[in-house]
């Protein structure tokens, strides 16, 4: 989240990025099994697993956003990691109403 915000701050206060679609990520590649080893670590809950079945018609099988754009035009660099923005996004909603 912090990674976006600080993208769209740069988006708004910059005239390079007008009419232009910018990639926003941290520049690397995240596989749902990291995805969940990485959960698992953050909330404790160890017992959760994957669950494998057949790609569909339409998958993704690999993605990885260029950010090459948002940091030519705006000097975007990503500041929070992958596991620092969840372990940020956990806290935030545990303390938010909709834990309650």
């Amino acid at each position: 989240v912090s990674n976006v915000v600080e993208a769209n701050l740069r988006a708004a206060e910059s005239s390079r990025g007008i009419g232009e679609v910018i990639n926003v990520a941290n520049g690397e590649r995240t596989t749902l099994n990291e995805l969940l080893d990485t959960l698992k670590r953050i909330t404790g809950k160890t017992d959760a697993r994957a669950e494998y079945r057949e790609p569909r018609v339409g998958d993704v099988r690999h993605s990885l956003a260029d950010i090459a754009r948002a940091r030519e035009l705006l000097g975007y660099e990503p500041r929070v990691g992958l596991e620092e923005g969840l372990r940020k996004t956990i806290e935030w909603w545990k303390q938010s109403r909709y834990a309650r």
